[in-house]
């Protein structure tokens, strides 16, 4: 077989890892195996994290939708317990956004299952 350079290549991906890690302090956007570490572990934390964020938004819907029932009769619990038995099938999302944006038609519905 014939020998094979891999000059170009090699340069071109470090040349990609590099620009990936750019604005990352430090060693980790200078030097090359530094900068394929980080690039490792900023993946496996953005796959986690993009997991994480659906938790977190659910906690903030639960907080908005609590805060809007403080003026009622209800707790939060107790609400959306409410809401499940009497077959009402709005999500968190809607209510806390209806809470947010359109306190009127929260209040028609606080005012539904009550």
């Amino acid at each position: 077989m014939t020998r094979v350079k891999k000059g170009v290549n090699a340069l071109k991906t470090r040349r990609k890892i590099l620009q990936r890690t750019k604005g990352y302090r430090g060693g980790r956007s200078k030097k090359e195996r530094q900068a394929y570490e980080a690039i490792v572990h900023a993946g496996s934390h953005a796959f986690a994290h993009r997991r994480d964020k659906k938790g977190l938004m659910r906690r903030l819907w639960n907080v908005r939708i609590n805060a809007a029932l403080l003026e009622s009769k209800f707790s939060y619990s107790t609400f959306i317990g409410v809401l499940k038995k009497k077959n009402i099938g709005v999500d968190r999302k809607i209510l806390a956004t209806l809470a947010e944006k359109n306190p009127a038609s929260f209040k028609r519905i606080v005012n539904a299952v009550a």
